[in-house]
Order: C-alpha cells, then sequence, then structure tokens
C-alpha cells in the first residue's frame, strides 16, 4: 500500500512526545469514575497535575458507553488547553468529528439517543455549547505520537500509514479521513461490487445492529468494509488491520464480516509502541488461565483471542515491544445492565502504562510490572 508523499507539515497528524516519565492511559468510553479513581492512583490532582512532573498521555475513545462522557471531556478539555495532559484521536473520536452517529454515542448525537437508552443509559447528555467545545478540541487532535523510545497510536503503527499521516497537517483528520471514504466509495461504484452489495440488501434486508437476527456471511458488505479499511491511512490508525471473517459475528454495537488482525506480529522495528482499541482481559499472572471462572471466557469481548496466548500484563508482537493498554473498562455498562453497579467488583479496567518504568496501574489501585520484552513474569506490587 503506498500514499501520496510530500514534506511533512511543521504541526502533522503525527507529534512529538515530551521528554520525561508519561503516564499513559487507556480507552476511558465515558467513565468519569474510574478516570477519577486511576488519576488519585497515579498521584494527580484533580486539575491533572503531578508532584513529580509526570505526563498523561490518552490514547484514544475518551468518549461513548460509559455513563459520563460529557464529565470525562470537560476535565480533558481543561487539562489539555494548559498542556498537562496528551492525546491522540481514537475511532470514536474520528466519529465524532465526522458526525457519525454510531452506537454509544446517544450522549451527543440526538439521533441516537433513545436507541441507546436501552443498553447504556442512564448517561449524561452534553449541552450544545459542550458539543461544540469537544468537536473543536478533537477535531485538532494527532493521531499519534511518538519520540525516540517510544511511539503512541490508538490501533496499529503501521509505517506507510504513519508517513502519509506525517504529510496531513493538524486539524485536517476529517478532511483526509473523509476524501479517503470517498475514493473508497468510488471505487465500489466503478466495479461489480455495488451489485453484489444491492443483491445481498434484497438477500437481507434488516438492521446490522440487531443482535437477534443473526445474517449469513455477507460476502460484499464485507469486502466493502475491507476496501474502506486497507485504503484509508487515518482508518488503519485508529482501528488496526482487518481481514474478511469466516463467519459473521456481533461485536461493538452490530454484526461484523471482517475482522482485527494481530499487526503487532509483524512489527519488526525495535521502538516500543504503546496502543489501545483492543479489549483485552485483565487476568492476575499468577493464577493459571485454566483456573479463570468459565463466566469470563463467556463474557470475553470479540478481539479476546488476539490476546488468548499472552498473559494479561505482557508485551507483545513480534519483538515483545508492543503494549495493548484497553482493559476494556468501556464493557461495564454490560454489568450495569445486569444490576452490577460496584466498580470494585468489575472484571472491566481502566489502566495506566508507567513509562520508562513500563508498570501497569488499574483503577482499583492495583499495580503489577509488566513482562519486559520476553523476560520472565514478574510479580504483582502491592
Amino acid at each position: 500500500m503506498t500514499f501520496a508523499a510530500a514534506l511533512p507539515p511543521a504541526k502533522s497528524l503525527v507529534g512529538t512526545l515530551p521528554a520525561g516519565a508519561l503516564d499513559i492511559v487507556g480507552d476511558v468510553h465515558g467513565e468519569w469514575q474510574a478516570l477519577q479513581a486511576l488519576l488519585r492512583h497515579l498521584g494527580y490532582d484533580a486539575q491533572g497535575r503531578h508532584p513529580e512532573g509526570r505526563i498523561l498521555v490518552f490514547v484514544g475513545d475518551l468518549c461513548d458507553r460509559g455513563p459520563d462522557t460529557p464529565a470525562v471531556l470537560d476535565w480533558f478539555c481543561e487539562v489539555y488547553a494548559r498542556s498537562d495532559c496528551l492525546a491522540i484521536l481514537g475511532n470514536h473520536e474520528i466519529n465524532l468529528i465526522r458526525e457519525d452517529a454510531k452506537d454509544g454515542a446517544g450522549w451527543f448525537f440526538d439521533s441516537r439517543t433513545e436507541r441507546d437508552r436501552a443498553k447504556y443509559a442512564p448517561f449524561a447528555i452534553a449541552s450544545p455549547a459542550q458539543r461544540q467545545r469537544y468537536l473543536a478540541v478533537c477535531a485538532a487532535l494527532p493521531v499519534a505520537l511518538e519520540r525516540a523510545d517510544l511511539r503512541i497510536v490508538h490501533a496499529a503503527w503501521m509505517q506507510p500509514q504513519i508517513e502519509a499521516a506525517r504529510t496531513m497537517p493538524r486539524g485536517s483528520a476529517r478532511q483526509h479521513y473523509d476524501r479517503f471514504e470517498q475514493q473508497a466509495e468510488h471505487a465500489a461504484r466503478a466495479g461489480s461490487l455495488q451489485q453484489r452489495l444491492q443483491r445481498e440488501k434484497a438477500l437481507w434486508p434488516h438492521d446490522v445492529e440487531d443482535s437477534q437476527l443473526r445474517p449469513p456471511l455477507l460476502r460484499a458488505h464485507g469486502e466493502r468494509e475491507l476496501l474502506k479499511q486497507m485504503t484509508n491511512p487515518l482508518k488503519v490508525l485508529t482501528t488496526g488491520v482487518e481481514a474478511a471473517a469466516p463467519v459473521p459475528f456481533y461485536a461493538g454495537g452490530k454484526w461484523r464480516f471482517v475482522e482485527r488482525q494481530p499487526w503487532w506480529d509483524r512489527y519488526e522495528a525495535p521502538t516500543p509502541v504503546v496502543i489501545g482499541h483492543y479489549w483485552r482481559m485483565w487476568r492476575d499472572p499468577q493464577r493459571p488461565a485454566a483456573l479463570a471462572p468459565a463466566t469470563e471466557a463467556a463474557s470475553a469481548p470479540p478481539d479476546g483471542d488476539l490476546f488468548a496466548c499472552v498473559p494479561s500484563n505482557a508485551w507483545h508482537g513480534l519483538r515483545h515491544n508492543v503494549f495493548c493498554v484497553d482493559y476494556s473498562v468501556g464493557a461495564r455498562w454490560s454489568e450495569r445492565l445486569q444490576g452490577r453497579t460496584d466498580p470494585s467488583q468489575s472484571r472491566f479496567r481502566l489502566a495506566a502504562l508507567r513509562w520508562p518504568e513500563r508498570t501497569l496501574v488499574f483503577d482499583d489501585g492495583q499495580q503489577c510490572e509488566t513482562i519486559h520484552f520476553g523476560r520472565g513474569v514478574a510479580p504483582l506490587l502491592s
């Protein structure tokens, strides 16, 4: 895959990380209570300042699904405006700035509010003034951050797509994303794909968000999704690398016909990468996987198999230098739906990876050393 090359602008969609110690926070997804708790355990005050001068970095997906995205974003906007934290775009912020109302965004898009209540209510709804502020801040975020010893991106650090993003000025994410979407749509119309899509629609005219109606394998639908995915560098960086799925599966609020790939198994660069996005599950590294409760396997996120053979505190990938810091706090809505409202009993967590220490800190206060680049499992910390 090649993209048009040009000299990168002075302030591009690939930004620079500051020197010094960082706390890299996984996908928050509107879980304000979890974020407040995590910040306390990390040693930050209510204004996002750390007595040792550490800096917070958010890997994207601050919004959607949780009970109070406005509180999360109000806090973030204030701290970000003071340059006391950094953040990159996740796919949910991309949806926001593109005005693409998807599952879990009823706090922002009126067209989704009633539809989302069945799964996510109660949730706070942003005012018109808040919405304008969030759009302005998110539209100006970079898509990746880097320095000599570290790279941060929401879903996939793919070098051709990173180089394409370098040529795009800060604030142009929506413009370029929309351009690539339009190119994919044009390509679909130019061939036989559009006709095959119409035949599939006639065969199965139902809503792909209806979990009760399992569709057949809609190959043309999947082909269209792959075309949009892999020809859009910003989509690759924020949602990852995908391939055709052998069977349809329900995830993220709709039936899907393509599935995520562990791109990190082909990542050859020596520089470590921290990502979010992939709904990793936390299991105590000192507890054998065979002893995990059966309910864990039954309710694991659809991407859980990407880490099936990876200890949940381990770096992963070809060189053991990629780390997913998303521990699925965005799935807490499913526990609340079942009447389980005590966050201290949740299986889903919000985590931060401390750098350069490479230590995990969770919103319940637990800390754990990560397995560093293929070394042995480190003990839990109290």
